[in-house]
């Protein structure tokens, strides 16, 4: 029913709790762990995952905020899924200090009763953020530990609009065979390799400039608050107890970030309350006040957030 695919670079205890909480043996899992963390990690984390079957380890890459890399590895991640099993049909992207919200069962529920729907946050570049246009109008090149931001000016992509979200997403099958395998995304791939921050444009652009997907739907069904971290960027505030009754009233099905190591009563809270016979806030048929997007129509000016690794 579900691939999952976790990007991780830290905290493996908390992962493994995580992951022991969206487990179900109908999914598929891929795990990629974040070269620059250090072999250890990554033994350990695929020690863990020998007892999960439907489980695997994505060669790991350097990963850098800013960069291509990591929407490299969502490519990748999404065409080993495809490869593990021909029986999924939503791909749902999560960090290692994400937490779900809503039991399996209850996520499975809501993607069949939103069977042809994509959810993702999305917004016209242009109109919506323009100050953030400089990430795709100068040539940037990524090194293995660094990332360079050139001077030189370049024009976007000939007869396509730029979108702009976050790296969060729930998207179905057909279009993930369609980014990893048609030829048609391959000048996406080719250009964004040299953009800013390209993980919170690429999937958006090539979806909105493109029809191998299904109704798009401005929402990723994540619960982030986001806090000011320095003079622009904005950071995920870490939840901890205090917020239990906010997180349980949500209904979002995932949320994030957690730290085990500033607060860890909260993931228990959540599990008791996952484990409860009767959810707090049941998952409504549809999403929280969708906002469907159509490639004739403009994105609505909901607020857009850089979002931290």
């Amino acid at each position: 029913m579900i691939a999952y695919l976790v990007l991780v670079h830290r905290y493996p205890a908390q992962f493994k709790r995580m992951f022991k909480s969206i487990y179900d043996p109908a999914n598929h899992y891929l795990i990629h762990v974040d070269k620059n963390s250090g072999p250890e990690l990554e033994a350990d984390i695929a020690r863990f995952l020998r007892g999960f079957p439907n489980s695997a380890i994505l060669e790991g890459h350097r990963a850098l905020w800013g960069g291509y890399s990591l929407v490299n590895a969502e490519l990748r991640g999404m065409a080993q899924l495809l490869e593990m099993g021909a029986d999924w049909e939503f791909f749902i992207n999560l960090s290692g200090q994400d937490y779900p919200l809503k039991s399996q069962d209850e996520i499975s529920s809501f993607l069949k009763r939103n069977r042809g729907r994509e959810f993702i946050k999305v917004l016209d570049q242009r109109k919506a953020r323009p100050e953030t246009m400089d990430r795709v109008g100068r040539y940037v090149i990524e090194f293995e530990r660094r990332i360079v931001r050139t001077p030189f000016p370049r024009s976007f992509m000939s007869g396509v609009e730029p979108y702009i979200g976050n790296q969060w997403m729930i998207v179905s099958r057909r279009f993930c065979e369609f980014v990893c395998h048609d030829p048609q995304a391959k000048r996406y791939k080719t250009f964004y390799r040299n953009t800013f921050i390209a993980d919170e444009g690429f999937f958006q652009t090539v979806m909105m400039n493109t029809s191998a997907h299904g109704e798009i739907v401005s929402d990723d069904m994540r619960m982030i608050d986001w806090v000011p971290d320095g003079v622009i960027k904005l950071r995920p505030r870490t939840y901890t107890s205090d917020d239990a009754s906010e997180l349980f009233a949500s209904p979002c099905l995932f949320a994030r970030k957690f730290d085990a190591t500033v607060d860890h009563e909260i993931l228990d809270m959540i599990d008791d309350h996952l484990c409860a016979d009767e959810p707090i806030a049941p998952l409504p048929m549809q999403p929280r006040a969708p906002v469907p997007v159509h490639l004739s129509a403009p994105v609505g000016q909901a607020a857009y957030l850089a979002s931290e690794r």
